[in-house]
């Protein structure tokens, strides 16, 4: 039986590649119309909604414990995800009411509603998907060797063997919660300098005895994301996710930083890349 927190939507195809420098990736907006039910499996109470468009989809707060900053790892995770060519189910800017949650009974959930009005993420929720689970099935050697380079890039801590954050839908494999990523960003402490650092925790990624091809996924990255890709993707991050529990004066600055630091780590992106080779030696 499959829990709720496992089930996504496929969303479309977003495009990448564009060499105008000038080019602005854009999210689609929908506004929230009715509250379905809380995902008690994650920690900060995602939910099942409904929006305008008439489709469902999985929110994830911005009034929830790590506030906006888990939404922008969500978005700039997800969407260089997508820029590779992976599988992410469609992300949304979800537009929730100030009136919303009036009437939700749970005390703990309307206070989250209340303290999320405005502009929060969503994904498009598809009924019938399964959480992966490596005992039963084996990825191929390149998709894995993609994932475990992506979450080395985006510092991304919660891909393991207790929470692989990952679905299987029609016999393929979707990427989904990236929150956890960039967590760098939660002070911001010499974060350029951080930039270039091994990824210490690839030791704990489910996928690692599957990527083989890790040099070979290094130059995929490298073929579909770049700097331009990097600053289309955080462009498309809200101006009032950037302005809150931040050391930067504006929204402008503190996107600034994201972009500098995914550019530096891309252009040392050699560092990582040995030192995942290095841990997986150790671990198969």
């Amino acid at each position: 039986m499959h829990n709720l927190f496992s089930v996504y939507l496929v969303g479309e195809k977003s495009t990448y590649g564009s060499c105008e420098t000038n080019r602005t990736m854009e999210l689609r907006t929908v506004k929230v119309t009715r509250y379905i039910a809380p995902l008690k499996e994650g920690g900060s109470l995602p939910a099942i909604a409904e929006a305008d468009d008439e489709f469902l989809y999985v929110l994830k707060f911005r009034g929830a414990g790590q506030g906006p900053k888990a939404l922008i790892a969500e978005l700039i995770g997800g969407e260089l995800a997508r820029a590779a060519q992976l599988r992410v189910p469609e992300i949304v800017i979800a537009e929730l009411d100030n009136a919303f949650g009036r009437t939700e009974p749970d005390p703990e959930i309307q206070d989250l509603l209340k303290a999320s009005a405005g502009l929060n993420l969503g994904l498009h929720f598809l009924k019938g998907a399964a959480t992966y689970d490596p005992v039963l099935m084996r990825v191929d050697a390149l998709l894995a060797s993609k994932i475990v380079w992506l979450d080395a890039f985006i510092r991304n801590v919660d891909r393991t063997v207790r929470n692989t954050n990952m679905l299987i839908w029609n016999k393929e494999l979707w990427l989904i919660d990236h929150g956890a990523s960039l967590y760098f960003h939660h002070s911001w402490n010499d974060y350029m300098e951080q930039s270039t650092l091994p990824f210490m925790q690839a030791k704990d990624h489910v996928l690692l005895p599957f990527a083989e091809k890790l040099e070979e996924a290094d130059r995929w990255f490298h073929k579909y994301i770049s700097e331009q890709i990097i600053h289309q993707i955080v462009e498309a991050v809200p101006d009032e996710w950037l302005v809150t529990d931040t050391p930067f004066v504006s929204a402008i600055d503190n996107r600034d930083a994201y972009i500098s630091f995914l550019s530096k780590r891309l252009e040392y992106s050699e560092t990582f890349l040995k030192h995942l080779i290095d841990v997986r030696e150790t671990v198969i």
